[in-house]
């Protein structure tokens, strides 16, 4: 696991530390650990849901033909076949 350093107010630093004593985290580490998380999954799901909007605006929904499962598997065959997986 690799290093960082930061620089934090005093208030900052203070309320990590409350936060490691009342709320179960073995260190402020793992504390910021957990936040980075927290931010990864809100910052993954936003992006998600942008993808769904930009879907629902995309237009009249048309329906899957039988060719258009075939052409989706057939790449992602090919995705894989190139991912050397």
């Amino acid at each position: 696991m690799d290093t960082m350093n930061i620089a934090l107010p005093s208030e900052m630093k203070e309320f990590i530390q409350a936060q490691v004593a009342v709320g179960g985290y073995s260190s402020a580490s793992e504390y910021i650990r957990e936040l980075i998380r927290a931010d990864q999954k809100q910052k993954t799901r936003y992006a998600l849901e942008m993808e769904i909007l930009k879907g629902l605006s995309s237009g009249d929904p048309t329906p899957m033909t039988a060719q258009d499962w075939e052409d989706i598997r057939a790449n992602i065959r090919q995705r894989f076949d190139q991912s050397g997986k």
